[in-house]
């Protein structure tokens, strides 16, 4: 009984902690005004009369990181994306027990289910044939399985994750712990099917990786760092080389970057990425900057 206090507490940690961190940031959230996204930054986040423009004809969905929300996740990068002139949108996906304030934690096939449901949503209400994706951690996995098996490759144009995620991991030992105490069934229970989806050989993981996980079609982009110490080993978020996969390791671009998991939210040379992948002929000098979140 002991054990499983522990394993209980430490599950329940390390949900509260995907939640909060990015709260940090500062941002306002998305004004509800209804001018083409190409014309007011204002335009954007969840605005569902925002239209996209010529520059930017794909909306952007966003989609979240196990146990955290659409909200907070996304308060730094969504308002940057809206002020570049995307049409962005998102939602708490994956609801169990905790509700609306941790998402991502519902068995990851019907989140990509629920994942579908909103791109065409989104298609409908601007008109757009196909969207732009990007997601931070299981926000990588979901989509990944959502092109895959769904029948999402053919709605969806540029892939962008960080923090990416798609051969398992031991969720900085959470895992691995569920495996030694016999809890994976427990997990389930309370709400975490997510977390048993992770393990390294389910049948989830083992679906999304029977051949490659990108598919002809959309254009995929993953960034991982080094520091990541809840994706373990960090290299679970390379995609196999293929013409339409482009693999950054982030220290690569910028040895200045101790971003851990988490601080990849906010980071400003992950946004710059972002922004240069979604769009390739219009991208600007990266810009390699300080930054660090003490490896979170």
């Amino acid at each position: 009984m002991a054990k499983l206090r522990t394993f209980l507490t430490v599950l329940l940690l390390s949900v509260l902690a995907s939640t909060t961190l990015t709260t940090t940031a500062s941002a306002e959230p998305a004004s509800a005004g209804t001018a083409p996204a190409g014309t007011a930054p204002s335009s954007g986040w969840n605005n569902w009369s925002c239209r996209p423009s010529a520059a930017h004809p794909e909306p952007v969905v966003l989609v979240h990181g196990m146990g955290a929300n659409h909200w907070d996740n996304f308060l730094t990068l969504a308002p940057t994306l809206r002020a570049n002139g995307y049409c962005v949108y998102s939602q708490t996906y994956g609801k169990t027990l905790l509700g609306g304030l941790a998402g991502g934690l519902a068995p990851m096939a019907d989140s990509a289910a629920e994942l579908s449901t909103f791109v065409d949503r989104v298609r409908a209400a601007t008109g757009a044939s196909k969207v732009d994706i990007v997601g931070h951690s299981e926000g990588t996995t979901v989509p990944a399985y959502y092109m895959k098996h769904l029948g999402g490759a053919a709605k969806v144009d540029d892939f962008v994750g960080f923090g990416s995620n798609f051969k398992g991991t031991t969720l900085n030992g959470l895992a691995t712990l569920a495996e030694a105490l016999k809890l994976q069934g427990l997990l389930t229970g309370v709400g975490c099917g997510a977390c048993t989806d992770y393990l390294p050989g389910s049948a989830f993981l083992a679906k999304l990786n029977d051949g490659p996980v990108a598919v002809p079609g959309p254009t995929y982009t993953t960034i991982v760092t080094r520091y990541d110490t809840v994706v373990t080993p960090y290299t679970s978020g390379l995609l196999d080389p293929a013409p339409n996969v482009t693999n950054i390791v982030l220290q690569d671009k910028c040895g200045l970057d101790f971003a851990g998991h988490l601080g990849l939210a906010i980071d400003p040379n992950v946004a710059q990425l972002v922004l240069n992948r979604l769009d390739p002929e219009g991208s600007k000098p990266f810009r390699c900057r300080l930054f660090t979140t003490l490896g979170i």
